[in-house]
């Protein structure tokens, strides 16, 4: 009790800061679109119900439109075939949704290289020089491409041979999948694999493995450079939609100052 308390000081304070890692939700979100035929997700859309008028003389409000996987988003382990038995959104333990966060920066091996991938010796040597991935930390991928939010063709980057963002290979989703005792990853990108993981040889492999492994994914992420290496706290607070394989979410980060 004594260390809550000393946390509710902290926040009210100022010693404890809390960042925002959400990027805004509004009609230009970028969203992952798919080759034809697949399914597409919805852009996110907002229909007025009322605006203090003669449909609702003191209140406004709305209903919205859109797909589980916009913006920044929460992936559960339900959302992939390899995880299809596993917890969908709703069914996530609130206890892990929080969690110590770790960011591995690799901001200008991005800026070099759309296509960078991360791989296990980034990882290990990571690891040497700040101490272990703690249990049931979040994984934070940053890559300077929340830069390119409010721009959806500069965020896909596609050409005639597909989007071009930073990812992980198979070898690494599997690394951190089961060799790390995780929560789940997080990223600036549109989604959590890179734009090229439809032609890895085992394709989408931070969905193949780490949903296959009861793991989660952050998307759409920004402001990890308000973020130390170490000692934050993340928070993800998705909507409990019962069946559902994601949710658009608000994510914070607790700073100490």
């Amino acid at each position: 009790m004594a260390n809550l308390n000393a946390l509710a000081n902290d926040l009210v304070s100022g010693a404890v800061q809390v960042v925002d890692l959400t990027a805004p939700l509004h009609s230009n979100t970028p969203i992952l679109v798919l080759p034809e035929p697949f399914g597409q997700t919805a852009s996110f859309k907002l229909e007025e119900i009322s605006k203090y008028d003669d449909r609702g003389p003191a209140w406004y409000w709305n209903n919205f439109h859109t797909g589980e996987h916009t913006g920044t988003h929460l992936d559960a382990p339900n959302h992939w075939i390899t995880g299809k038995d596993g917890d969908d959104v709703a069914s996530i333990p609130p206890q892990r949704l929080v969690g110590p966060a770790v960011v591995l920066d690799f901001v200008k091996e991005a800026a070099a290289n759309p296509d960078f991938l991360l791989e296990v010796s980034h990882i290990e040597a990571w690891e040497k020089a700040n101490g272990p991935i703690p249990k049931g930390a979040w994984v934070l991928f940053r890559t300077g491409w929340s830069k390119f939010g409010d721009d959806p063709k500069a965020f896909a980057n596609a050409d005639e041979n597909g989007p071009h963002t930073p990812g992980l290979p198979p070898a690494c989703a599997e690394f951190l999948a089961t060799k790390r005792d995780i929560l789940g990853l997080g990223v600036e990108t549109v989604g959590i694999d890179a734009g090229g993981a439809f032609g890895m040889e085992v394709p989408f492999p931070c969905h193949n493995y780490l949903l296959g492994n009861n793991k989660y994914g952050l998307t759409q992420l920004r402001n990890l450079d308000k973020l130390p290496t170490t000692g934050a706290i993340v928070i993800a607070a998705p909507l409990k939609i019962v069946g559902g394989s994601g949710s658009p979410t608000r994510v914070f980060a607790l700073v100490s100052k």
